[in-house]
């Protein structure tokens, strides 16, 4: 990872925090405190303040192989039979243990409400079959049963699992509705992020995008996203490559865009409808969840700075 001009001066643990957002702060102190980050090839402490064009090296130690815990967490059920569990995940929650995330997982919750999980797909896994990044909210469904299982992942590489999220981006998307069809592939200098990549060298990406409102008193804008593939931050990366990171995004957000104080309510980012073969009866399903309040909250303060004669709709 490669220090820009526009991040010179910052302290080490911040910018860190920033481009390896899966890992907690406490996990990047220990990281560095334990001589596995260094700076231009030289171990540094938390509070160094970064230089333009010095290459930062993080050492992240893989995680233990253990059995996964069930965790009586809250979960909300959205739909559950012997089938499947569609549930809406809340934002700030890890889909999956990982890398500085062991506990507290939506899986651990999931294999306590539905012990039967247990060995559905992978270890960790138990029936998750996709995910939603921490800082999204909104519908994820589960196998509770290896055919459901195998069924809900073929009909994800076929594309045919409909995904529709809503999302708060900054600046106002010209044309109000398209198609944005590019490759997906790991960053070139910053492994831990993904970037629209050239041709040949990432995986194809199609995400469709509507403008249901926009802000130019902002500017800002709130859209709908349908996605046909599903790359890891595919709406997150799309968005940010036409030049309308979603607010709340400090990875993808370019550093020379000024961050409104609206970013304090989390990633702008929902994931609010869903639909699917049922894999036991065969008959299309869709489920719809309400905003949360936290991107109510966004909209209603974007629509009081709106001036009265000013028309914020489409």
């Amino acid at each position: 990872m490669i220090v820009s001009v526009a991040d010179a001066g910052q302290r080490l643990d911040r910018w860190l925090a920033a481009r390896l957002p899966e890992l907690s702060r406490a996990r990047l102190q220990t990281l560095i405190e334990g001589g596995r980050v260094t700076v231009s090839g030289r171990a540094r402490k938390a509070a160094y303040r970064v230089r333009a064009g010095e290459r930062v090296e993080a050492e992240i130690p893989p995680a233990e192989a253990q059995e996964l815990r069930p965790e009586a967490l809250p979960l909300e059920v959205v739909y559950e039979d012997d089938a499947v569990l569609v549930v809406n995940k809340p934002a700030g929650m890890v889909v999956h243990p990982g890398a500085g995330q062991a506990g507290g997982t939506l899986a651990a919750a999931v294999l306590a409400h539905a012990p039967e999980t247990a060995g559905v797909g992978g270890q960790r896994r138990p029936g998750i079959v996709h995910r939603l990044d921490k800082g999204t909210s909104g519908l994820l469904v589960v196998a509770k049963t290896r055919p459901a299982y195998d069924s809900l992942v073929a009909q994800l590489a076929a594309r045919t699992v409909a995904r529709r999220y809503l999302v708060v981006v900054h600046g106002l998307p010209t044309p109000g509705d398209g198609v944005i069809d590019a490759p997906i592939g790991r960053h070139p200098r910053d492994r831990v992020r993904m970037a629209v990549r050239p041709p040949g060298q990432g995986k194809r990406a199609v995400t469709r995008y509507r403008v249901l409102e926009r802000f130019p008193a902002v500017p800002a804008a709130y859209l709908e996203a349908r996605l046909e593939t599903g790359r890891t931050h595919q709406i997150r990366v799309h968005l940010a490559a036409q030049g309308h990171p979603v607010l709340g995004d400090d990875t993808y957000r370019p550093r020379s865009l000024p961050r409104p104080d609206l970013d304090n309510e989390g990633l702008a980012l929902h994931a609010a409808e869903l639909g699917f073969v049922h894999p036991l009866t065969g008959q299309p399903v869709a489920f719809t969840v309400a905003l949360p309040p936290r991107m109510a909250r966004v909209l209603s303060r974007l629509r009081s700075r709106q001036s009265p004669t000013a028309p914020a709709r489409r």
